[in-house]
């Protein structure tokens, strides 16, 4: 008999839980400027005073995601309503050195990040007497270290408890499916055993992905590095601690870091639009703020697909990979019920070539079926019929 195919490692990502309404969580030690940050991107005010644990509930917003390509449409149909994407953003209380085992907002911290889908991780790099840090210290190389730390332990926490829950039932007889589980377990735990290592960077197959998914692990979660400058560093693009970071991020999964400056967002946002606009023509700098929004979008494998009209021009929200049929029911379970066909537009076609009339006259206007993975950006208009699909 021949020996049992190794299950082939696959690169599609952890997503956890399945729903196109998934949140970014602000984390960071305290007073790093993730309060601060969080005001900036929501336009919402909340507490951000110069002490420890200020935050202490989750604090939610709509963040809208800005796109130049809706800003097209909503210009080419001139609808009566338009709606654009949004990303859903979480103040997160501060961690502290110590949270896994009760220090700080301990476990009540760890539960608001478990219920976030990414985070953003801010960091602080810069000196400042009167903003005091809870290391007292300005390390944000030992910060990462800290608060990796931390979420690492309570992860193998989690999967040990889990195993142990498993190893007690052996005796009684474990099916099938507990036995993969049990093994899935075993290898997790290995391979976090040193807690140097987080979930999302390793090799996982198929079944151990839809496994995790279930889990919800905290170091599952994308990670997208916010680092916090002075306004001097930012423009001169210099700081001493940047490529330190960098290295560090570099051999911890290289996920995406975005140097930017508190200070700096704060000025701009008192600015009237035109009057920031000349100023940063003139300094020829940017703010990072829509960077920061788009990057969070991505990190937790969201696209967006538009429907046009002279009533509305919408984006309507999904996971990567959903299929037509899927992508309908965000819109109305009924679509999704009865989907028929999904009548296409790329909008790189649309805008090449200017109106929808054009895009059907070069033979660009399709009609896709029920297999087919709605990209980013597709302009859908989605035929159906409930009654016919409940007679089948």
């Amino acid at each position: 008999m021949p020996p049992k195919k190794k299950e082939e490692v696959v690169t599609k990502p952890i997503l956890g839980k399945f729903s196109s309404h998934l949140k970014m969580g602000i984390v960071g030690l305290p007073n790093v400027g993730k309060s601060s940050t969080f005001n900036l991107m929501t336009k919402c005010s909340i507490p951000a005073e110069n002490f420890p644990f200020c935050t202490i509930d989750p604090n939610n917003a709509r963040v809208n995601v800005p796109d130049a390509r809706f800003n097209w449409l909503v210009d080419t149909y001139k609808p009566k309503s338009q709606v654009p994407a949004f990303l859903e953003v979480v103040d997160i209380a501060g961690l502290v050195k110590g949270a896994s085992s009760g220090e700080g907002l301990g476990n009540a911290f760890l539960s608001h990040i478990k219920a976030v889908d990414g985070i953003f991780h801010v960091l602080r790099a810069f000196e400042d007497a009167d903003i005091i840090h809870v290391e007292d210290r300005v390390d944000p190389v030992d910060d990462l270290t800290i608060i990796n730390q931390e979420l690492r332990t309570k992860d193998h926490e989690f999967l040990e408890s889990r195993h142990e829950a498993l190893k007690k039932m052996v005796n009684r007889g474990l099916d099938k499916q507990q036995k993969e589980e049990m093994a899935m377990l075993e290898k997790f735990i290995e391979y976090m055993a040193p807690l140097d290592k987080c979930i999302r960077h390793g090799e996982w197959s198929a079944n151990e992905i839809d496994f995790l998914n279930t889990l919800q692990l905290i170091t599952a979660k994308p990670v997208v590095y916010l680092v916090n400058l002075t306004k001097k560093d930012y423009m001169r693009k210099k700081n001493k601690w940047l490529p330190k970071i960098a290295a560090w991020i570099k051999e911890n999964g290289g996920e995406p870091m975005i140097p930017y400056s508190v200070n700096l967002e704060q000025e701009l946002f008192e600015m009237p639009e035109d009057e920031q606009a000349a100023w940063l023509k003139e300094n020829e700098t940017a703010t990072m703020l829509d960077k920061i929004v788009n990057t969070g979008f991505k990190a937790i494998h969201l696209i967006y697909f538009f429907t046009a009209g002279q009533d509305e021009v919408k984006c309507w929200t999904l996971r990567e990979g959903m299929k037509a049929p899927q992508a309908a029911g965000t819109i109305h379970t009924d679509f999704e019920r009865g989907f028929i066909c999904a009548e296409v537009m790329k909008y790189n076609e649309l805008h090449e070539l200017g109106d929808e009339k054009a895009v059907k006259e070069a033979g660009k206007y399709r009609q896709e079926g029920k297999n087919y993975v709605v990209n980013d950006a597709d302009v859908i208009f989605f035929k159906f019929n409930v009654t016919a699909e409940k007679k089948k």
